[in-house]
């Protein structure tokens, strides 16, 4: 892992919306990751970590391989437990709207930012391309080994715990089952999961690519058949660390990468 720091850090908000203390943990912020040679698209990134912490191999790694793709990578220290529903959320929202207030002196283009998240980070990012307002509409979606549904039997319930502050409201549940919530007007989006995932079931992501299906949304789903959960970008595996390869035609598929 590179130990190459942020181009800029940036806290959220001038006032955190629902804080409930007074440390790092409670002011989220974002690090920027610019490329030498900008395409001008931009990804927000959300690591993983079951809403309960950020996995360190799923943020600025990930910035930095996307700035090899000419993308901009922002990686979001959203707000996780004992935060709740939908402080998470309002984070990444406030990710985007920043974003595209500062796309001008930033350099990019305030029509191409999409989300980019692992695991309970991908479930955000999944419920940011089902759930958004009308400035926060991402451009496109990647979502690896994400939590996706919150309904048994396939719900993260880790996830589902630390999100909600009644894990068995059936109003809750439904409402972040994000394969619910797929439109004809969901973001496209590229789908990386292994089958033999004993963290998040393989599942989640079959649900929201057959969602995505349904609404004839365009995507991408790639499936392996063998590979633990939370491998991050796999650099030291020669199968599974094809995906950011998949990922990166994609990307250059949808105008996003060089």
């Amino acid at each position: 892992m590179s130990d190459r720091k942020p181009d800029a850090v940036l806290p959220l908000w001038d006032e955190v919306p629902g804080r409930l203390g007074n440390s790092q943990e409670d002011h989220p912020f974002i690090e920027v990751y610019r490329p030498d040679s900008p395409t001008g698209a931009v990804m927000l990134v959300c690591p993983g970590g079951g809403y309960v912490r950020r996995a360190p191999h799923e943020a600025g790694v990930v910035a930095e391989w996307l700035n090899t793709l000419g993308i901009t990578g922002i990686v979001v220290h959203y707000r996780v437990a004992p935060y709740k529903h939908p402080q998470p959320l309002n984070d990444l929202s406030q990710s985007m709207r920043m974003t595209r207030q500062r796309a001008k002196e930033w350099g990019v283009d305030p029509l191409r930012i999409g989300v980019l998240g692992f695991s309970a980070g991908g479930h955000l990012a999944a419920t940011l391309s089902t759930h958004y307002e009308k400035d926060t509409r991402p451009a496109l979606s990647v979502l690896l080994y994400p939590v996706i549904t919150l309904h048994p039997p396939s719900a993260h319930t880790g996830s589902r715990q630390n999100l909600l502050a009644d894990p068995s409201d059936p109003y809750l549940v439904g409402l972040l089952s994000n394969e619910l919530h797929v439109t004809p007007d969901t973001p496209p989006a590229f789908l990386f999961h292994t089958v033999s995932d004993q963290g998040v079931s393989v599942e989640n992501s079959l649900l929201y690519a057959s969602a995505l299906r349904r609404n004839g949304v365009k995507f991408e789903l790639h499936c392996y058949q063998e590979g633990r959960h939370g491998v991050g970008l796999a650099e030291n595996d020669p199968i599974l660390s094809t995906w950011p390869i998949l990922c990166a035609n994609w990307l250059r598929l949808q105008g996003f990468a060089r």
